[in-house]
C-alpha cells in the first residue's frame, strides 16, 4: 500500500510531466543544438569584418585613377575600382553618398594621401553602369541552390499600413541569388520588378557561373520546363520536387527525364524520404543566405533607378562574400 502522505493526483501530474518532458525531446519540430568549434578564430574574424583595412586595399592607391582612353571628350578621373571602394564604404557603413564622400576624404587626411575622392554626384553617376565582382571563392562548384527575395524601394512601413492603412503606393524589387551550396559563397545574382517570374531568372543565373556545376536546387517555384530544359543543356542534375499534382510527361522529352523518375519516386516512397534522400535540405542554404542580406546590409534598397539598384545588390552582395571569406563559424551537432 502507499503511504498515506502521498496522494494519487501527485502521481498523476508526476507521469504528466515525464511524459511532457519525453514528448518535446522527440517532437518533430524540435531544434538540434549545435556548438561552435572554432570560436576563437571566428571571434577575431567578426572583429576584423569592421576594419577598414579589410575594405581598402593597399595598393588602391596606384590604381584609384583612370587610366587615359585616348578618346575624344571628358576623360574619367577615377577607375571603376576606387568607385567601387567607396560604394562598398557607403554600403558597410551604411552612410548615404554624401557622408560617403566625406568619410573618405577624412581617411585619406588621416593617411596623408594626396588623391582626390569623387563627389557625391559622381558616385551616383558612376553606380549607374559599373560592373561589379562578387569576389567569391575560387574552389569548385558542385551544388547550386537558388532562391529570391523582395527589397523593398520606397513606401510606408508595415506597422503603419496596419494600423493607419496604406497612404501612397508601396512597390520593391525582387533579388534572385545563386549561391555555392558548399561555402554559401554568393556566385550569381539577378535583380527584378516584383512581376517577374523565379524560374524566367535562372538561365541568366546560369549563364553567370563559369565553373562546372553538379546539381541545382530550388523549389516548387523552378518546376517549369523552361528551368528543366537549361539544366539539361548543361548536364546538371535537377533537385526541384514537382508538384503535388503532377503528372509523368508524357512525351517523353529528355529534359523532363529527372522530373518523371522524381515523380515516380515520390508515390513510391513519400515526398518527405525522397527529399531525404536527394539531400533536398541543403535549399535551406539559399534562405540562409537571404537571411545574411537582410539582417547585415538590410532589406531596403536606397537607389530609385532600376541600374542603381543593380550595382547596390552587387555592392551588398559582394560584401557578404568578403564577411564569409573573414569569419566563418564550423559548428557541430551535439544533441
Amino acid at each position: 500500500m502507499l503511504p498515506t502522505r502521498v496522494k494519487i493526483k501527485d502521481i498523476v501530474k508526476l507521469f504528466s510531466c515525464c511524459e511532457t518532458i519525453a514528448n518535446k525531446k522527440l517532437h518533430p519540430l524540435s531544434k538540434d543544438k549545435y556548438k561552435v568549434t572554432n570560436w576563437s578564430a571566428y571571434n577575431a574574424g567578426l572583429k576584423q569584418r569592421g576594419s577598414l583595412t579589410l575594405w581598402i586595399d593597399a595598393d588602391i592607391a596606384s590604381h584609384w585613377n583612370q587610366e587615359s582612353e585616348n578618346k575624344c571628350g571628358g576623360q574619367k578621373v577615377y577607375s571603376a575600382l576606387a568607385i567601387e571602394s567607396c560604394l562598398v564604404l557607403r554600403k558597410v557603413y551604411r552612410l548615404p553618398l554624401r557622408q560617403t564622400e566625406g568619410f573618405v576624404k577624412s581617411i585619406f587626411g588621416l593617411l596623408k594621401v594626396a588623391l582626390p575622392v569623387p563627389c557625391y554626384t559622381t558616385l551616383c553617376r558612376r553606380s549607374n553602369s559599373l560592373s561589379v565582382n562578387l569576389a567569391a571563392t575560387n574552389s569548385a562548384i558542385t551544388d547550386i541552390v537558388v532562391d529570391s527575395t523582395g527589397l523593398k524601394v520606397y513606401g510606408e512601413g508595415e506597422w503603419k499600413v496596419r494600423k493607419h492603412g496604406a497612404g501612397k503606393h508601396r512597390t520593391w524589387m525582387k533579388l534572385h541569388v545563386a549561391a555555392n551550396g558548399q561555402t554559401q559563397q554568393i556566385e550569381a545574382i539577378t535583380l527584378t520588378s516584383n512581376a517577374v517570374d523565379d524560374a524566367t531568372e535562372v538561365e541568366s543565373l546560369m549563364n553567370q557561373i563559369s565553373k562546372p556545376v553538379k546539381s541545382f536546387m530550388g523549389d516548387g517555384a523552378y518546376d517549369k520546363d523552361k528551368v528543366r530544359e537549361e539544366l539539361h543543356k548543361d548536364n546538371i542534375s535537377q533537385v526541384i520536387p514537382p508538384q503535388r499534382n503532377a503528372v509523368t510527361d508524357k512525351k517523353k522529352r529528355l529534359h523532363m527525364a529527372q522530373r518523371d523518375e522524381a515523380i515516380e519516386a515520390i508515390k513510391a516512397i513519400g515526398r518527405k524520404e525522397w527529399k531525404i534522400r536527394e539531400g533536398y535540405h541543403h535549399r535551406s542554404k539559399a534562405e540562409t543566405v537571404m537571411f545574411r542580406y537582410k539582417t547585415i546590409i538590410g532589406d531596403k534598397l536606397a537607389a530609385r533607378k532600376t541600374a542603381h539598384q543593380k550595382t547596390e545588390v552587387a555592392v551588398g552582395c559582394k560584401i557578404l562574400n568578403i564577411m564569409l571569406q573573414t569569419a566563418k563559424p564550423q559548428s557541430k551537432k551535439i544533441s
